[in-house]
C-alpha cells in the first residue's frame, strides 16, 4: 500500500498561548522547541504572532537563532498580517523565515471587520506575499473563519483560492476558527476544494469547541488534507484545538494509508512539560497522557489481563513511555491487588491477601486514596492483628483550640462494658491518652509506658496520603511496637493505641 506522507505543524506556542492565562517565556518556548523539533519530530512549529511584544521578539529570536544552527529555520512559522510590511519587518529582525498570513476566510468577516472588498483585500494580500518573497521569505495562507466561509460565502472561497493559486504561496491554510464543524462537514468542505484544486498544498487547522477536533481532523485527513495543526494537551483559546496526542494515536490506528513522522513515544513527556511550564493542569481522564487513563480500576480488568490480557486494546501505555498501572481502592480485587504486589516484588497467601483486599475495599468506601507505595503499610497494619478484639474504641471528639488546652472524648468498650471518658491534655492524642488511662483505673490496669512514637507516610506521597504510626511500648516484662494506619496522623496513633490496649488485655 502506497502511504501518503502527511505534514504535521504544531501550533502550542502561538495558537496555543492564547489559553486562557498562559504565558510562556523565552526559556520556555526556546525549550519547548527544541523538544518539538528534535524528540517529537513534528515537521513544522508556528511560534508566535509578530508585533505582540519585545519579550515575544526576544522568544522568537532565540529560537530562530538555535534553529539556524542546527538546519530548522525552514520548520519555524511565525503568524503575520496584512500590514504594509510591519509584520515582515519585524520577521527579518527576528530571523524567521517562513510566515504564516492571516487573511481573510469569510466574507462576513472582509465586510465586518476590515470594510473592504474581496479586490482590495486580494490586492493587499498580494503586497505582502510579493514583499515576502523579495526577502526570500516563505508564505503559507490562512483564511481566517475558512469554515464560516465556506458554510455561508462559499463564493467568495472560491474566488480567494483562485486568486491565491497565482500567488507565491507555499501552502493555504483552512481554520476552523471557531470550531463549529461536524466531521462531515469537514470531510465534505475539503474534499470539494481538494479535487478542485489537486496541486495546491493545504492544511486543516481544527478547533474543539464541540469536542470534535479529532473527528474533524480525522474526516480532514481522508478528504485529502496534506497537513495538520496540532497543539500538545489540546492548548488553545475557548475549548482548544484538536489534541496533539489523541490524534497521532488515531492516524497511527485507523488510518493505515497515512504516514507522519511523529514520535508518538516522547508525547507523555512533551505533554507534561507543557503542563509544567503552562500551570495548565491536564485532566486526569485525558486520552493518551492522563494520570488515570492507563489505571484498571474494577478487579475484574485486573483479572482478566492476566488471562490472555482480555482488556488490552492497541492503546498499550509503552507505545507512549507510560506504564499499565492497577488502582487500589473499594472496587479493587484480589488481582488488583497481586498486579501492585507484584510489581513491589511481595506475595501473600491466600488468606492474608482476603485480609488486605478487606482492608483496602473498607478504605476505598472511606473515599480514601490507595497507592501502590501504601501496600507495604497496609500489610503491616492488617497482618499484625495476631489477638482477639476485646477491645474497640467506639467513638471520640478531638478538640484542639487557640488559648485552650486540648481534650477529648472518648467512647470505649472492654469485654462487652462499654465506659465514657473526658480529659484535657498537652495535645489531642495526650487529651486521648489521658482519657484511656482514666478508663483503665476503673479496670485497675496499668498501662505500658510509651517509649517511642514514629510517623511515616509513603515516598512521593501528598498531604492526603495514608500515613503509618508505629508506636513501641514498655511494660514490666517486655518491649513491644503496634501499628496505626490512617490518613489522619492522630487518628492512625488511636489504631496503634488500640492494638496496645488488645493486646494487654489479651
Amino acid at each position: 500500500m502506497t502511504k501518503r506522507r502527511i505534514e504535521i505543524m504544531d501550533t502550542t506556542l502561538r495558537d496555543g498561548e492564547q489559553t486562557s492565562t498562559v504565558s510562556f517565556s523565552a526559556p520556555e518556548k526556546l525549550t519547548i522547541a527544541k523538544l518539538l523539533l528534535e524528540e517529537l519530530k513534528v515537521d513544522r512549529i508556528e511560534i508566535a504572532s509578530a508585533r505582540v511584544s519585545e519579550g515575544e521578539f526576544q522568544a522568537v529570536k532565540d529560537i530562530t537563532d538555535w534553529a539556524s544552527e542546527n538546519n530548522y529555520l525552514d520548520k519555524v512559522e511565525v503568524l503575520t498580517f496584512v500590514d504594509n510590511g510591519v509584520s515582515i519587518e519585524w520577521m527579518e529582525e527576528a530571523g524567521a523565515k517562513v510566515q504564516n498570513l492571516l487573511t481573510k476566510g469569510s466574507l462576513n468577516h472582509l465586510t465586518h471587520q476590515l470594510k473592504k472588498t474581496p479586490n482590495q483585500h486580494f490586492k493587499e494580500v498580494k503586497e505582502v506575499i510579493d514583499l515576502a518573497s523579495s526577502k526570500n521569505i516563505i508564505t503559507n495562507v490562512y483564511l481566517e473563519d475558512w469554515s464560516n466561509g465556506m458554510r455561508n460565502s462559499k463564493d467568495y472561497v472560491y474566488e480567494f483560492l483562485a486568486f491565491l493559486k497565482a500567488q507565491n504561496v507555499a501552502r493555504i491554510m483552512l481554520p476552523d476558527t471557531l470550531g463549529v464543524l461536524t466531521p462531515q462537514e469537514s470531510y465534505d468542505f475539503i474534499k470539494e476544494i481538494r479535487d478542485t484544486y489537486p496541486e495546491l498544498h493545504f492544511d486543516f487547522h481544527a478547533h474543539n469547541d464541540y469536542d470534535l477536533g479529532v473527528s474533524n481532523a480525522m474526516q480532514g485527513l481522508k478528504a485529502g488534507a496534506d497537513g495538520l495543526h496540532l497543539t500538545v494537551n489540546g492548548m488553545g483559546e475557548r475549548a482548544g484545538n484538536a489534541p496533539m496526542s489523541s490524534t497521532i494515536a488515531v492516524i497511527n490506528d485507523f488510518m493505515p494509508n497515512i504516514e507522519i513522522g511523529v514520535n508518538e513515544k516522547v508525547l507523555y513527556t512533551v505533554s507534561k512539560l507543557v503542563e509544567n511550564f503552562s500551570g495548565v493542569m491536564i485532566p486526569a481522564n485525558k486520552p493518551i497522557v492522563g494520570a488515570n487513563v492507563f489505571t484498571q480500576t474494577a478487579g475484574i480488568h485486573a483479572d482478566g489481563d492476566n488471562k490472555k490480557n482480555l482488556y488490552f486494546s492497541d492503546l498499550m501505555p509503552e507505545r507512549f513511555g507510560r506504564k499499565r498501572q492497577y488502582a487500589l481502592g473499594k472496587a479493587s480485587g484480589k488481582a488488583n491487588i497481586q498486579k501492585n504486589l507484584q510489581q513491589l516484588g511481595l506475595q501473600l497467601n491466600d488468606e492474608d491477601l482476603k485480609k488486605v483486599t478487606q482492608r483496602i475495599i473498607e478504605l476505598g468506601d472511606k473515599k480514601q486514596v490507595v497507592t501502590k507505595e501504601d501496600l507495604p503499610y497496609i500489610i503491616s497494619d492488617v497482618l499484625d492483628r495476631t489477638y482477639e478484639e476485646k477491645v474497640k474504641v467506639n467513638s471520640y471528639v478531638l478538640t484542639h483550640s487557640k488559648g485552650l488546652k486540648p481534650s477529648t472524648t472518648v467512647s470505649i468498650t472492654i469485654e462487652d462494658e462499654t465506659f465514657e471518658e473526658n480529659a484535657q491534655g498537652d495535645g489531642q492524642y495526650d487529651a486521648f491518652m489521658n482519657a484511656i488511662r482514666n478508663v483503665f483505673k476503673r479496670k485497675k490496669t496499668v498501662l505500658p509506658d510509651l517509649v517511642d512514637y514514629v510517623v511515616r507516610i509513603p515516598p512521593g506521597s501528598r498531604s492526603d496520603a495514608l500515613c503509618e504510626t508505629i508506636i513501641t511500648w514498655k511494660n514490666t516484662e517486655k518491649e513491644f511496637k503496634t501499628r496505626g494506619l490512617d490518613s489522619d496522623q492522630t487518628v492512625s496513633a488511636i489504631k496503634a493505641t488500640e492494638k496496645m490496649l488488645n493486646i494487654i488485655i489479651n
